[in-house]
């Protein structure tokens, strides 16, 4: 599964401890500069079981997206 997610700078660090990644998620800047987009990847029962914890964390607008296939 893909996991796509906006977070204020502030809340980083402690998202991104409770968000595992495959190698680490992307963070990319948004348009407004104190928030960030995470994006990574992940199976899908660790998906369901994180969520609770990246919203208490402080992530936003979580999207969670299928993969048809990842190239390693």
């Amino acid at each position: 599964m893909g996991l796509l997610l906006n977070v204020h700078r502030d809340d980083l660090t402690r998202v991104l401890g409770v968000l595992p990644a495959l190698k680490n998620p992307t963070v990319s800047p948004l348009a407004d500069g104190d928030w960030v987009a995470l994006n990574t990847i992940l199976d899908e029962t660790t998906v369901r079981r994180i969520i609770p914890r990246l919203k208490e964390a402080g992530a936003q607008g979580i999207v969670e997206y299928p993969l048809n296939k990842i190239v390693m």
